[in-house]
């Protein structure tokens, strides 16, 4: 095997700085670019321009954007990987991130050479034919924003644009490096509020004159914002608030007004509304619109959130910025009054389809409600929005005027304990669907869960910059043992049985389901062995291919037109990215980042527990005719627990000790078998004895660990 395409990250500083000091030599005596498609002079490194994008299809060796072309539909045009030769795909080449947190990002690839993003914004440009390190890039973060993310230090990715990577980092500061050799050009900031619980996960999106990113943490007392820089200065250029701030203030823009008046004035403001779009933007450049899709409201319950209820715009919506001013064209609201955590920012595709004989231009998007929308990208018409996955929250939809009714006696647990579906999970989360527009089918690593809600009779009591979520919530596959962990109302409602009787499923399902979305129904499905976690990204290609990963350590091969298994390869590393393609030199790859994360980062998918991430991150191609893929040495067996000292604390310090921990600790110390993070079961007497200089005292911040001495 070659070293070069197995060597892990170097650490050393001297060593980055020796390898981007030879590879910076390199590049000035000779760029190994490919010409473009007019025939004009070698392009510069990251030579990704409107032209080009434009013409995406002449060119599919090379993958653009993180959905590949404008339209971010995850489908190639390659097909010398097809359905007679995939049985030949085998390794190619690996790169070892040196981290053991989630990677989630589809990588790009120009004119020969990668660029992806790691856990909390690092970024990696290798050779795509060796998986060779060109550079790397590190940003300095203030890890006590790890505590800021409600679901892993993971980042979706990069944009490369005229030379340019641009990347966000966790802690809300958007980088632009030089393509050639990864030199920070400028930084901003893209957080309008550090006293509040940010993070920044997404991807940035090019638009027009613009780069512009969102940011998460809704679940803590964040108000969501998308932030618009000069592409080549990083100044901000706008900034447009998805929730209004309290109405007693003025308002950042006059969207916002309109907004508050479906807020209830007494709303709980100090906790920040939420509606942070963590994902889901996408531009359209003829009509110069950028779409924003908006995330769940904080807290959670409406009823604690805006207690006399209303729409709550523009929680839960997709909404059109004029991509020059900031200003908002439309907006659709997906789930008014969210109360579910039904985020609108699964991944949005811009695709021409006909509908009823008639061309129309047209956005998708399967977001957590369960309904799959099809809407004029022009105007916000909704076309259809049918249910892809069981839903009950829903009474009816109106399509003439986009309004929709809640089925409150099924859904509203302000009133008692409910179950309700789709799950907070969503029927569909973040992990990229495929839309093969030949077979007029998109691809959607679907999700069938149901999810048990409790609202605890007392008030949120707000804190600042920590989990304001206002509600119990347990998934419908629940096990009997974590039952008797709940609170008794929602624990003794489970066992009843009665919130079952005439309900979907309560299975817990993972699906790879193609959806024809024209007529609004599911073609085929195959439904993964490995149970609700394999739920990866998907990638499609004209040669009738459908590549997915898995939870379980697994690269997937699906016959495009009937779902049948055609290829699987065991990588040893659990995948939850999307797969990507490109070629050089006249091979074809196909690409993925490996690694557990994500929600759930901490609980890892039994089925893998042997691997986890193997402790170490990887990027993994593939070719035709490739060997047998390298896997992560199994983690030794764990030890027994130790028993623990005696309990010498009162009954009111120890409940007092459990909130505490269920509050701050529990998101990334859970007591599964395997945890992202340190098992505090397990914690070695040294770690005892020095416990309150990690928690208080951020002993172990340089390695991810905040601090907690507020």
């Amino acid at each position: 095997m070659d070293s070069a395409a197995t060597k892990r990250l170097p650490y050393a500083r001297l060593q980055r700085l020796a390898a981007t000091l030879l590879y910076a030599l390199a590049v000035a005596a000779c760029a190994p670019q490919a010409p473009s498609p007019m025939g004009a002079a070698p392009a510069r490194a990251g030579d990704v321009h409107l032209q080009r994008l434009r013409a995406a299809d002449q060119e599919p060796g090379n993958w653009y954007t993180g959905g590949r072309d404008l339209g971010k539909t995850h489908h190639s045009p390659l097909a010398t990987i097809n359905q007679g030769n995939v049985g030949t795909l085998g390794f190619a080449w690996e790169y070892r991130t040196g981290t053991r947190r989630g990677l989630e990002a589809t990588p790009i690839v120009v004119d020969g050479v990668m660029y992806t993003a790691g856990v909390a914004g690092r970024v990696y440009a290798l050779d795509a034919a060796s998986g060779a390190e060109r550079w790397t890039f590190e940003p300095r973060i203030d890890m006590q924003y790890n505590r800021y993310a409600c679901c892993d230090a993971v980042n979706r990715g990069v944009a490369v644009w005229q030379g340019t990577v641009y990347v966000g980092a966790l802690d809300g500061w958007l980088y632009a490096l030089d393509a050639r050799d990864g030199r920070v050009l400028w930084k901003s900031d893209a957080l309008a509020d550090r006293t509040h619980a940010y993070a920044s996960t997404g991807a940035p999106e090019i638009a027009g004159k613009v780069v512009v990113i969102g940011n998460s943490g809704a679940e803590y007392d964040a108000r969501g914002h998308v932030s618009a820089f000069d592409l080549e200065t990083g100044a901000l250029r706008w900034r447009f608030f998805t929730v209004p701030g309290d109405p007693a203030k003025p308002f950042e823009h006059p969207e916002l007004e309109a907004a508050a008046r479906t807020w209830d004035p007494r709303s709980r403001w100090e906790i920040g509304g939420g509606g942070t779009p963590w994902d889901a933007l996408v531009y359209d450049p003829d009509l110069d619109l950028l779409y924003v899709g908006t995330g769940n409201g904080a807290p959670h319950s409406q009823h604690e959130r805006s207690p006399r209820g209303g729409d709550n715009l523009y929680l839960t919506s997709i909404v059109a910025l004029h991509a020059d001013t900031g200003r908002m064209a439309w907006y659709v609201q997906e789930t008014p009054g969210d109360t579910w955590d039904y985020t609108a920012t699964a991944p949005i595709i811009l695709a021409d389809l006909t509908i009823d004989g008639t061309p129309r231009k047209l956005l998708m998007q399967a977001p957590k409600n369960g309904l799959f929308y099809v809407i004029e990208r022009a105007t916000g018409k909704i076309l259809s929005a049918k249910p892809y996955v069981p839903v009950n929250w829903l009474d009816k939809l109106d399509l003439a005027t986009g309004k929709v009714t809640v089925n409150r006696a099924v859904a509203d647990y302000s009133t008692g304990p409910k179950l309700v579906f789709p799950s907070g999970q969503g029927g569909h989360n973040w992990n990229p669907m495929a839309f093969d527009a030949k077979r007029g089918t998109v691809y959607i690593p679907a999700i069938e869960i149901g999810e048990y809600l409790y609202e605890p009779p007392e008030r949120v009591t707000y804190r600042n910059r920590a989990r304001n979520m206002g509600n119990i919530s347990a998934f419908s596959g629940v096990t009997e043992a974590a039952v008797g962990k709940l609170l008794p109302p929602l624990r003794d409602a489970i066992k009843s049985g009665k919130l079952r009787q005439g309900q979907p499923d309560t299975r817990m399902r993972a699906l790879l389901r193609a959806w024809d979305p024209v007529a609004g129904r599911t073609k085929w499905e195959f439904e993964s062995p490995g149970g609700s976690w394999d739920r990866a990204g998907v990638l499609s290609t004209d040669s009738g291919l459908v590549f997915q990963g898995t939870g379980t350590g697994h690269l997937r091969v699906y016959n495009a037109d009937d779902g049948a298994l055609l290829k699987d390869i065991d990588v040893g590393t659990a995948i939850i990215a999307a797969p990507m393609t490109y070629t050089v030199a006249g091979v074809q790859y196909v690409a993925v980042m490996a690694g557990w994360g994500g929600a759930g980062w901490y609980n890892q998918a039994p089925t893998n527990i042997a691997n986890v991430n193997g402790n170490d991150g990887r990027i993994l191609a593939f070719k035709l005719g490739g060997g047998v893929t390298p896997k992560p040495a199994p983690l030794p067996p764990l030890p027994p627990l130790a028993e623990p000292p005696p309990l010498t604390a009162d009954a009111a310090t120890l409940q007092h000790g459990a909130s505490l921990y269920t509050a701050y600790c529990l998101f990334c110390h859970s007591d599964s078998e395997r945890t992202g993070s340190a098992d505090l079961r397990r914690l070695s007497a040294a770690s005892h004895a020095t416990f309150k200089d990690i928690v208080l005292r951020g002993a172990r911040l340089p390695l991810g660990m905040p601090r907690f001495d507020d």
